[in-house]
């Protein structure tokens, strides 16, 4: 199946918007395989039931075939080593975790979460770092039948060694040591009967054969844990790589809040995906000035996992812009040029959908651009005069703008309807009547108080536009509001 034997993974989990964090990762490890011959498997890690959806289980799909990318095991190709969803896996773990409690590796905590987090404030007013504290760790097993009996709600947790460290060999970092009383006594299995991200996580890679384990430096910390579990098992663990994180120029994370980081942002403003992965690519290569633009073969051709960097990685939005400039112009003809302008111009329907709620609005054509244009813009310029003509005071429009942006961050589902009850919702939640909380949106989102029907436009838009937006409106009423103060 494999020349190599090389086998690796992305395991997303689909509680949010594809982050570019995760094509960022998704294509080191798809590099990496090009470089062996090997596999790059695809597999969603959905066991928080309550934070993951269909919805957007299909938008990291979506994400990540836009970007270029292929898999050769999949929830959506299938694969020898299916079901490649952990939800669908759940009946697979219990008895791994059974095993854990027969060999006495784990143990049943019957520890209540309001006595958790009174344990954790107790230990964070000491000075101490919050992690469980054992009290289920010495409960003799006449104790757990009898609570188990009584149907007490319990989960399984892991038992860490005492003393020493564990040691192991990072393909980045090199030799790490981390002792192992900083390890906490991690759940393995939760109250509903779903495994922990750890405990899935180190099942799923040993029977889908992975080799290589390459992720984000956020989970270096978790090592211990899950070479632990290999032991318990014992198993062959895989060669780990923990990558370093993308940041922003200031070096702090990349995060949403500050800047734009949805896959779907970058495709909805038209950069061009192989630009994007370019981009990304070049974190992992090293090359002189003047050899940047390269394909995805020429990067794989280029790639060196043996001399990544632990610097970290900087989101220069800058070069990113550059490269895409270069991508357009240099290896597109102008045939490809208009094929993807018009394949840009119809993601979402944003064309077909918005003429259609133009029709109605227009006395001739020549108003369209003036009237929809914004649902292809990548800035619609706001300034306080954008905001000048509203009726209520910049405070009262702050305060919409700010309520909105966080409400809209909960909402599963994005769609005209749910965007209409949430802002109903605003409005009756805040004491206003819709009237009030709907111009300045309409504002933030077209640049204009003379637009298309808002709760479409929005759902047309998409919510990483709209967040930016958002956003983009908050700064330039907040200098309003500071100026009149």
């Amino acid at each position: 199946m494999t020349t190599s034997g090389v086998r690796v993974r992305i395991a997303p989990s689909p509680t949010g918007e594809p982050h570019v964090g995760t094509a960022y990762i998704a294509l080191f490890n798809y590099l990496f395989a090009k470089k062996h011959g090997g596999e790059f498997i695809l597999r969603i890690e959905d066991t928080d039931a309550t934070r993951s959806t269909r919805e957007y289980e299909e938008k990291v799909l979506e994400a990540l075939k836009w970007t270029g990318l292929t898999w050769s095991e999949g929830p959506d190709v299938g694969g020898p080593y299916g079901p490649y969803r952990q939800s669908e896996r759940k009946d697979m773990y219990w008895p791994y975790a059974q095993d854990l409690l027969d060999k006495g590796h784990a143990f049943r905590c019957f520890c209540t979460p309001q006595r958790l987090e009174e344990m954790r404030e107790a230990q964070r007013a000491a000075g101490k770092p919050p992690g469980y504290d054992g009290l289920c760790l010495h409960l003799k097993a006449e104790e757990v039948t009898a609570k188990m009996e009584a149907g007490e709600p319990s989960v399984v947790r892991m038992k860490i060694p005492t003393e020493g460290s564990c040691d192991f060999h990072d393909g980045v970092y090199g030799d790490v040591s981390i002792p192992w009383e900083s390890v906490d006594m991690q759940v393995l299995i939760k109250a509903d009967g779903m495994p922990t991200y750890h405990m899935a996580n180190v099942i799923d890679d040993h029977l889908m054969k992975i080799t290589h384990v390459a992720r984000g430096e956020e989970w270096l910390a978790s090592v211990p844990k899950h070479i632990l579990l290999y032991r318990y098992f014992g198993w062959q663990e895989p060669v780990f790589m923990h990558l370093s994180l993308m940041r922003n120029a200031d070096k702090s994370k990349l995060s949403k809040r500050k800047n734009p980081t949805s896959i779907s942002y970058y495709s909805a403003l038209g950069y061009l995906p192989e630009a994007l992965m370019n981009f990304l690519g070049l974190f992992f290569i090293q090359i002189a000035e003047g050899e940047e633009l390269l394909s995805m073969d020429e990067l794989a051709a280029k790639f060196d996992p043996d001399a990544l960097s632990k610097a970290g990685a900087i989101f220069d939005i800058q070069k990113l812009d550059w490269l895409n400039g270069r991508w357009l112009r240099e290896k597109l003809t102008p045939e490809e040029f208009i094929a993807r302008t018009l394949e840009w111009a119809m993601l979402n329907q944003r064309l077909t959908e918005g003429l259609k709620l133009s029709q109605s609005r227009v006395s001739k054509l020549g108003e369209l651009p003036n009237l929809a244009g914004f649902l292809l813009s990548g800035d619609v310029g706001l300034t306080p005069a954008s905001f000048a003509g509203l009726k209520s005071k910049p405070e009262e429009v702050l305060e919409i703008l700010t309520t909105v942006a966080t409400d809209l961050e909960k909402m599963p589902d994005w769609n005209v309807e749910a965007i209409e009850a949430e802002l109903r919702d605003v409005a009756e939640r805040t004491g206003k009547k819709l009237r009030v909380v709907t111009p300045p949106l309409f504002v933030a989102m077209s640049g204009s108080s003379r637009s298309l029907p808002l709760f479409d436009s929005m759902a047309l838009l998409g919510r990483s536009v709209v967040r930016q937006r958002l956003k983009a409106a908050i700064a330039v009423v907040t200098t309003m509001v500071g100026a009149a103060g």
